[in-house]
């Protein structure tokens, strides 16, 4: 599988990775035209996106556990 090709997959593979989302289906064919260094800069931006949505889970469950121990 060429670099291209995998990053592709790992792009589509981050877009499935939230819980409770429906799977997104990309036509690879549409990300083709893109070059590898703009391939990396989304999954980039997928994996930023995914660490903030981690920290407000964690913010919240954070205050969840001070409201129940008061």
């Amino acid at each position: 599988m060429s670099n291209k090709k995998q990053l592709i997959k790992d792009i589509q593979q981050l877009l499935n990775s939230h819980e409770n989302i429906p799977t997104t289906k990309i036509n690879p064919n549409l990300l083709e035209f893109m070059d590898e260094e703009t391939l990396i800069n989304i999954i980039g931006s997928l994996l930023d996106q995914k660490e903030t949505h981690l920290e407000a889970d964690n913010e919240w469950l954070e205050q969840f556990k001070k409201d129940k121990n008061s």
